[in-house]
């Protein structure tokens, strides 16, 4: 008999295990799935993708600041007015600030033409005016403050070796150059700074001026001493101009009481005169009336209630008075 008919066959649960897989056709539908995920977010994408060109497309200036569009890293243009502005979006913008800016150089020693040192605190007023030479030579803000550190310590010391120490620090405002000296320094770095890095210096002052310790006494002491002299010459002037002052006073006083004076003896001798034509005509119309009125005045004059006269028994004026003659 055949050998297959000696296999024993295990039917205990009824169940077949025949040792084999069994092969199925492709599934339709994860192609299914993948379309339709597509067809509902190709519209947010195509949104999103406008939304990112519009970006990148569009661009804004404040009223402070410059944009410099530049295109795989070279400049193409600079914007200056305010506003909305277009650029392709493959182009990148760059913002600076247009608005005036203080730089404060730290304290440098320096020497005059008369071999005096100084200690300067200086500023500086900037701020930038080509941002595409000022992108290409210095790029940012602290390289732009170093170059103006340079190019101002190397003009103040180019001025205060042109200068002596009197027309910097001095009581004669004659002899002070500081404001001139300071102009031409802003002017000159100004120049250069344009030039070089795109930057427009607006001004350089002396914030502060200082001595080194060991010069500050000696320097002290020949002000005060100068101040002294000036101080001396001003009250001389002063006491020499009291002086005029007080002759001429003199002079008008004098010139015053003299005047007054002579009005004074013109008028009491016209006065007198008057008086003497008055008498005159009076006497000769009543003589004795005349003589009793001049008489009455005299005892007026040299009697009250407190005279005591002694006259002699011939005295006229004890017969007037007795006598009434």
């Amino acid at each position: 008999m055949n050998d297959h008919l000696n296999h024993e066959h295990d039917h205990g649960d009824g169940n077949h295990d025949h040792g084999h897989d069994h092969e199925h056709p492709d599934d339709p539908r994860p192609a299914r799935d993948w379309d339709a995920l597509r067809l509902k977010y190709t519209p947010y994408l195509s949104v999103l993708l406008v939304a990112c060109v519009l970006y990148s497309t569009f661009f804004t200036v404040a009223e402070t600041e410059f944009a410099l569009v530049t295109q795989f890293g070279r400049p193409v243009d600079t914007v200056t007015e305010a506003g909305l502005h277009v650029k392709w979006p493959y182009q990148s913008a760059t913002y600076f600030d247009r608005r005036l800016r203080v730089y404060n150089p730290r304290p440098s020693e320096f020497l005059t033409r008369d071999k005096k040192n100084l200690v300067i605190e200086s500023y500086v007023l900037w701020q930038i005016d080509d941002p595409e030479v000022f992108v290409q030579t210095v790029g940012d803000e602290v390289a732009a403050e170093m170059r103006l550190h340079d190019i101002t310590w190397a003009g103040l010391a180019a001025a205060m070796g042109n200068h002596d120490l009197d027309a910097i620090v001095s009581p004669d405002p004659e002899k002070l150059q500081t404001q001139r000296l300071l102009d031409e320094l802003t002017e000159q770095t100004g120049a250069r700074a344009l030039e070089e890095y795109g930057i427009r210096v607006a001004d350089v002052r002396i914030k502060r001026l200082n001595l080194p310790e060991q010069n500050k006494q000696s320097v002290f002491a020949r002000m005060r001493a100068e101040r002294e002299r000036i101080a001396r010459q001003y009250r001389a002037e002063g006491e020499e101009q009291a002086l005029r002052i007080r002759a001429d006073a003199d002079r008008q006083r004098e010139e015053t009481l003299s005047l007054a004076y002579k009005q004074a003896e013109q008028t009491k001798g016209e006065g007198d005169a008057e008086a003497a034509r008055v008498y005159g005509r009076a006497y000769s119309r009543n003589p004795q009336f005349y003589k009793l009125v001049r008489t009455l005045e005299a005892y007026k004059k040299a009697l009250d209630d407190q005279t005591t006269v002694i006259l002699s028994s011939d005295s006229e004026l004890l017969r007037l008075l007795t006598r009434g003659q």
